[in-house]
């Protein structure tokens, strides 16, 4: 498939991106709507290295055509060369791909475009606010700043329009899901998850989002919705909140339909 990914393979030939052929080594359902697959990287940690959010273009066959979703690594260990993915269970070809995948079966994955720089000063509070396509990388977010205090705001899509999206980064498969899908790595001491229905979630942000802000001397805002979202709260972060660019991220993962 190298060789035939159509101009979006062609771009990242341009850009230096890396290629890899991961192989699964197991799988487990985690809900009915959710499967995690094991894989060997193929030598990717060690050529790449590995920071929080990080994530991998997977190419799928779609009625003979490429088709390339991006999804966030899952318990990445550079020592034994392995990590994880996890794939929300609906009709498309990653979903498909991953229904049937068993042990020996390979995927070839594309390593551009994925970064991370952790915030200096460490943050005093991370604000983050996501989706059930985001669970993974708030997940690793949480695990990698530490014992920092964390506020989620985190949209229920359990009526979202199925989407074209990216498995947990830049775009996934469908972005449909629940809070009780994927489970939150969290430690209820020090991170607080506040369940926002659909279409909610800016009004609720703009409500409680400044006096937290105002109670933090080093805040982290992190910010991964769906693109149009994403772009309105990142606006809303720097231009009327005035959070400097350095202590806020902010990444489409999905297109809504």
């Amino acid at each position: 498939m190298a060789q035939g990914r159509g101009w979006e393979g062609a771009v990242l030939r341009l850009m230096r991106a890396k290629d890899f052929t991961l192989t699964v080594t197991g799988a487990e359902d985690v809900t009915p709507r959710f499967r995690r697959l094991h894989l060997t990287d193929g030598g990717l940690l060690a050529a790449t290295a590995v920071h929080p959010t990080m994530w991998v273009r997977l190419w799928f066959d779609n009625a003979g055509k490429p088709h390339q979703r991006a999804f966030t690594l899952v318990d990445p260990d550079p020592a034994a060369g392995t990590f994880s993915l996890e794939f929300a269970l609906h009709e498309g070809p990653a979903g498909d791909w991953a229904r049937a995948a068993r042990p020996g079966d390979t995927i070839e994955a594309t390593v551009q475009g994925t970064g991370f720089e952790e915030p200096s000063p460490a943050p005093s509070h991370i604000l983050a606010i996501g989706d059930p396509a985001s669970l993974p990388a708030i997940n690793s977010l949480l695990d990698a700043l530490g014992t920092a205090p964390a506020t989620v705001w985190f949209e229920n899509a359990e009526n979202a329009e199925n989407t074209e999206n990216a498995g947990n980064a830049e775009s996934a498969e469908d972005a449909e899901g629940t809070a009780v899908g994927l489970p939150f790595r969290t430690d209820p001491a020090r991170h607080e998850i506040r369940h926002v229905p659909r279409a909610e979630l800016v009004e609720r942000v703009r409500a409680e989002l400044p006096a937290l802000l105002a109670a933090t001397p080093d805040p982290y805002v992190w910010i991964a919705c769906d693109t149009r979202t994403t772009r309105t709260l990142s606006a809303y972060v720097r231009k009327e909140l005035g959070v400097p660019r350095e202590r806020t991220h902010a990444l489409g993962y999905w297109r809504a339909s």
